[in-house]
């Protein structure tokens, strides 16, 4: 017995000097390798052998060349010492045939014991995890194909777990939305269903209702959801029940929404080219047929029933029975022929309706083959039987106008004879002119000759017309023609281009003096001619243009005339001017000057100049009229005189009143916030603003306080342009407690009864009747009749002009109510007035004006 037991005791010595990690090794059911420090695998246990289905440690490359080259990068940073401690690694392993594994896999130093005589550099410790990591590759791989397949075709993803409050939305669904990946998702349904088209909403409740019933396990709707950009973008959502929850209702939805505005967009764009398509063939009275050429079916529309006047369903012959007799054949073969040939083919034939009425039909038609593989014919008859008698008149017409071609030729020599002249005078009319003067310009390059145009418009025409009547200025319009024509010389051209307007051309050399044919024009048109007893005396401006051989250029000798009459009319009438390189300098300071004027419109460079106007009893200030000025960036401060005429050519001249009067609003402001007492500001308004239907509108956008502003109405606007536009814009001038003012009156042709309609506030006389005042009694006469009939009209009346000391007494003694002029003071910016009001300078001169009221007073009543 002591022998067994001396031999156990042995075993478990030896077992007791076996290798830790060999023990280690043997017990688990794990894979395990010690390697050495050149990475050999010298020691493996029987797990992992069984994992490179190899039964020898002999068998094994060394450890690096196990791994899959796929992982030795992966592997390298793995068996860094500093990295044992990390967790496992999934790495692949190869086996000696090539196949590779996948493994967990972790590296561990092992402790050196001292009665161990070797120990590994490195154990390897491997668990197979081959089968859960393909599966989890597989169906990674399934997501990513079926993520690529619905982002490829358009289709974002949704998906609702109600159970786990869990609302997934993918990157597609975003994006259709305009959406990026990282912008929040307020998914709630109030919130959500704001997004949704104000039509769509209720439908879309209604859908999600069954969805979240569980009345409907999958459904598909449209609607339209507000892009982020703001557009509406039409999504067709699909959804699925996935999950039920214990209360037998849906936990879980998911689906797909695509954007469908494409499709839609198509839909209505057929819809609206079908809508069309059948509109115009409703309108066109046009039938469409279909035959199927193997079963002879055929469909016939409401519209080739009626015109055949069918009152049962048409079948394969009802065509051929409706053909007329005499054109069965040749239809029929038309049709044949078409088929044969499989084209399209035109065909014309009569029918024999149902009523026994004649009709002459027109169609087209064209085979094809269905999807069916049915041959079959479609196409369209419409009626031309109008047409068709229409032509059979039209033919009958020919011949009687061939009949009567002489005479034809005869009303079209007339006709082109009309189309070429002025009906009243007989003188060629603009049409001809422009021919005429094209052919003349072409001769002048050949021959070298001069083509001069004298433009020539009648003076004082229209009181004529006006007051005597339509014949006498048509009488007036042949006699001028007559006098041009008297003057024309062999090569010349007259013409009445319209209205009062005649162009004089001159060919030929430049010996005839143009000066002495324009003055004979002027001195036969101040000719006095009678009509019916009364004796009409008319004149005439002519503008001149000339210019020679190559240099002509017909159309801007026509533009040169018309600026050189311009000028002339300008310059008083019944007068010539030609057409000069300083005119032409002139137009081009003109052009300048209009360019710098819109410049200073947009960069608001007009601003507003104040004269102030006196109270003629106290002479204290009572308010101030409001004067443009244009500050000019480098001629300084413009007056009026200086741009007016070229801004209201421009049409900026309300542009301009606009911002003048917006800067004297707010200087009237300022001013009132200092005290300075000036309770009132004028302004002048052009006619062309007074018939501006927006001006109303303009003004009420304007902080006006009332009864602080006045508008100056020159006094020929009130009498010739008070049309409805004019009246509706002082009714809301005055809603608006801006007081009526008339400018320069005793200038124009005012009367009593058009000042009581106005009823202005106020009416200035005009300086050049209060000039000579000092010095004319008869004048000072005049004067005190204007001011009596405002004061009988409870108007108040403001004289301007005011330039002396004498003006002032004069003007006072009459009864004027206000001064204004520069005896008192000249016009100054905004920012002078507050100093000027404060010094009281002109009170100055009040001491010297009452030292010669005395004077004055002696000097009237001589």
């Amino acid at each position: 017995m002591a022998k067994p037991s001396g031999s156990t005791s042995t075993a478990v010595r030896e077992t007791e000097r076996e290798p830790f990690y060999r023990r280690l090794f043997a017990r688990s059911g794990f894979g395990f390798a010690a390697l050495d420090a050149q990475g050999r695998i010298i020691d493996a246990n029987a797990t992992l052998l069984s994992a490179f289905n190899v039964t020898a440690l002999t068998q094994l490359p060394p450890f690096e060349a196990c791994v899959s080259p796929k992982d030795r990068s992966v592997l390298a940073f793995a068996m860094r010492r500093d990295a044992f401690e990390q967790a496992p690694w999934e790495i692949r392993l190869k086996r000696l045939d090539g196949e590779e594994f996948w493994v967990l896999a972790s590296f561990i130093v092992p402790p050196h014991l001292p009665d161990e005589d070797t120990t590994p550099a490195l154990i390897v410790q491997t668990i197979d995890i081959d089968e859960r990591k393909r599966n989890t590759l597989e169906l990674a791989e399934r997501e990513s194909r079926w993520n690529h397949a619905l982002e490829s075709a358009g289709q974002g993803v949704w998906d609702h777990d109600f159970a786990r409050g869990d609302l997934f939305y993918s990157r597609q669904w975003r994006a259709i939305r305009g959406l990026q990946p990282s912008n929040p998702i307020d998914a709630s349904l109030d919130a959500w269903i704001q997004t949704v088209h104000p039509d769509d909403r209720a439908h879309v409740l209604a859908e999600i209702a069954k969805q979240e019933s569980g009345a409907a396990s999958f459904n598909v709707f449209s609607y339209r959801e507000k892009h982020k950009d703001g557009h509406w973008v039409w999504i067709e959502s699909r959804g699925a029940v996935v999950e039920y929850g214990s209360d037998g209702k849906p936990s879980r939805i998911a689906g797909t929404d695509t954007d469908v505005t494409e499709r839609k967009e198509a839909e209505e764009r057929l819809a609206q080219m079908s809508r069309r398509l059948e509109l115009a063939l409703g309108v066109s009275r046009i039938g469409v047929f279909d035959v199927n050429l193997r079963t002879n079916d055929v469909r016939w529309d409401d519209r080739m029933i009626e015109m055949y006047g069918l009152t049962d369903e048409p079948d394969g012959t009802s065509w051929e029975r409706a053909l007329h007799p005499e054109d069965h054949r040749k239809a029929t073969a038309k049709v044949d022929d078409g088929i044969f040939r499989n084209q399209d083919f035109a065909n014309e034939f009569r029918i024999v309706r149902g009523d026994g009425e004649i009709r002459h039909l027109r169609g087209r038609a064209a085979p094809y083959v269905d999807t069916t593989g049915a041959p079959r014919l479609i196409g369209a008859n419409w009626d031309v039987t109008d047409d068709v008698r229409l032509q059979e008149e039209l033919k009958h017409a020919k011949e009687l106008a061939e009949a009567r071609n002489a005479e034809l030729e005869t009303a079209r020599a007339r006709i082109e004879y009309i189309a070429l002249h002025d009906h009243l005078t007989g003188l060629p009319n603009r049409r001809y002119l422009d021919a005429a003067i094209e052919a003349a310009a072409q001769e002048a390059h050949k021959t070298g000759h001069r083509l001069a145009v004298l433009h020539i418009d009648l003076d004082r025409f229209k009181e004529i017309n006006d007051t005597l009547g339509h014949l006498a200025g048509d009488q007036m319009l042949v006699h001028a023609a007559s006098v041009l024509n008297e003057l024309k010389g062999s090569g010349d051209f007259v013409a009445r281009i319209g209205g009062d307007e005649f162009v004089f051309l001159s060919t030929g050399s430049a010996r005839r003096n143009l000066a002495t044919l324009a003055e004979a024009i002027v001195a036969a048109m101040r000719k006095p001619v009678t009509f019916n007893g009364h004796i009409c005396r008319f004149g005439a401006s002519v503008g001149i243009a000339n210019q020679s051989g190559s240099a002509v250029d017909a159309k801007q000798l026509l533009v040169n005339a018309d600026l050189a009459l311009y000028r002339a009319k300008n310059r008083g009438r019944s007068r010539h001017e030609f057409f000069t390189s300083d005119f032409q300098a002139q137009i081009i300071v003109n052009k300048q000057t209009a360019d710098e004027i819109l410049s200073g419109v947009e960069q608001r460079r007009f601003l507003p100049y104040y004269q102030p106007q006196f109270s003629a009893r106290t002479l204290d200030i009572v308010g101030v009229e409001t004067l443009a000025r244009w500050d000019h960036p480098t001629r300084g401060i413009l007056a009026p005189d200086t741009f007016l005429k070229i801004a209201e050519d421009l049409d900026c001249v309300a542009t301009i009143d606009r911002i003048v009067l917006e800067r004297s609003l707010a200087d009237f402001a300022e001013w009132r916030r200092l005290g300075l007492g000036i309770d009132k500001i004028s302004a002048n308004v052009s006619s062309k603003r007074l018939h501006d239907p927006e001006l109303g509108r303009s003004l009420r956008t304007l902080d006006i306080p009332p009864k602080s502003l006045s508008f100056e109405l020159l006094e020929s606007i009130f009498l010739d342009d008070c049309d409805r536009t004019v009246l509706e814009n002082l009714a809301e001038m005055r809603k608006l407690g801006i007081d009526i003012e008339i400018d320069d009156f005793g200038t124009g042709h005012a009367s009593i009864i058009s000042l009581m309609k106005l009823s202005p506030r106020r009416l200035k006389i005009d300086r050049q009747l209060v000039k000579p005042v000092s010095r004319s009694p008869g004048q000072r006469k005049l004067v005190g009749t204007i001011i009596e009939i405002g004061r009988s009209l409870n108007i108040e009346v403001v004289a301007e002009g005011v330039e002396t000391p004498a003006h002032v007494t004069i003007m006072r003694d009459l009864g004027c109510d206000i001064l204004q002029g520069y005896a008192l003071a000249r016009p100054m910016p905004a920012h002078a007035m507050p100093d000027f009001v404060q010094r009281q300078e002109w009170r100055a001169h009040s001491g010297a004006v009452r030292d010669l009221q005395s004077e004055v007073r002696r000097v009237i009543t001589r």
